[in-house]
């Protein structure tokens, strides 16, 4: 009996060593690093769910590097997926940043080309099999043009749904946040404390905070007109530097809070949109009625 059960261990064993068998448990999550064989696999395990990581090539003030936005979402989704499997398009840095024009470093598409080229990459990521996309951000430039682009995904059907996750932020980690950081929250809102403390817990050789303090990173206050009237020179009239913020009060350990607060709150959502059926079927039923006008 001993022998028997010797023999069945030592062939387990030897099965899970297998070329075979680890590349069924280790199926990349990157679109990029999947071969055309891996494809029916990877639908399979992802229940056809496809996160699209959109970040930005933009100067973050003198300390942080230019894809900060872009490591950040590409993290993100790399750790995310570990725990909740889902294909990850590769990084995508085609967004809105038409008011960094000035700085060195910043990709600034047309508009007309930042807006047909989401909208083909989403149509081209649907064609491939994918009935869900979740949209993750690291620009705080995008989530306008992200929220209006997905409404007009009903102005005709489609076989696929997209989402836009946002972490929510409950009262247990604003508090932990709170008693970490140190500078003004208010103005602490591109490469400050909070986003450099997020790139030093996820790629601290590309930090120089000896260069920090650099250039203000303070409010210029340059603008006259109220503060609910809106003009698109806001940030570049309080932000000339496009810097806000202090990023040389960052620290690692509250960049590791921020970073495991959003993949937390990433796991959960892939769990919950692969496991959804509702979206499309009203998204159908939508359609389905706007026909029999």
């Amino acid at each position: 009996m001993y022998q028997q059960n010797f023999r069945l261990t030592t062939i387990l064993f030897l099965l899970a060593c297998s070329p075979i068998f680890l590349k069924a448990q280790n199926l990349p999550s990157r679109w990029d690093e999947l071969t055309a064989s891996d494809w029916p696999k990877a639908l399979e395990k992802s229940n056809q769910t496809c996160i699209l990581p959109i970040g930005i090539l933009e100067k973050h003030g003198p300390h942080v590097p230019i894809g900060s936005d872009l490591i950040q979402v590409r993290e993100w989704a790399a750790r995310a997926t570990k725990r909740e499997y889902a294909v990850v398009f590769p990084d995508y840095f085609y967004g809105q940043i038409n008011e960094a024009r000035h700085q060195p470093g910043t990709f600034s598409l047309p508009p007309r080309v930042v807006w047909d080229l989401l909208d083909a990459t989403c149509e081209e990521i649907a064609r491939n099999g994918f009935k869900k996309i979740v949209i993750i951000n690291g620009h705080g430039g995008n989530p306008e043009l992200i929220r209006y682009f997905m409404q007009t995904q009903l102005d005709k059907p489609r076989k696929y749904a997209i989402f836009f996750f946002e972490p929510a932020h409950d009262s247990v980690y604003n508090k932990k946040l709170a008693e970490m950081h140190k500078s003004d929250p208010d103005n602490d809102q591109h490469a400050g404390e909070r986003e450099t403390s997020a790139i030093l817990y996820l790629r601290p050789e590309l930090v120089k905070m000896d260069s920090a303090k650099n250039e203000s990173g303070a409010n210029q206050r340059r603008l006259t007109i109220p503060s609910n009237v809106y003009t698109p020179i806001w940030w570049y009239a309080a932000y000339p530097n496009h810097y806000a913020g202090e990023g040389a009060r960052a620290t690692r350990e509250e960049g590791q809070l921020i970073t495991e607060h959003f993949i937390n709150g990433l796991v959960e959502a892939l769990k919950a949109i692969k496991a959804d059926t509702r979206t499309l079927e009203l998204q159908n039923e939508f359609f389905n009625r706007v026909k029999e006008k």
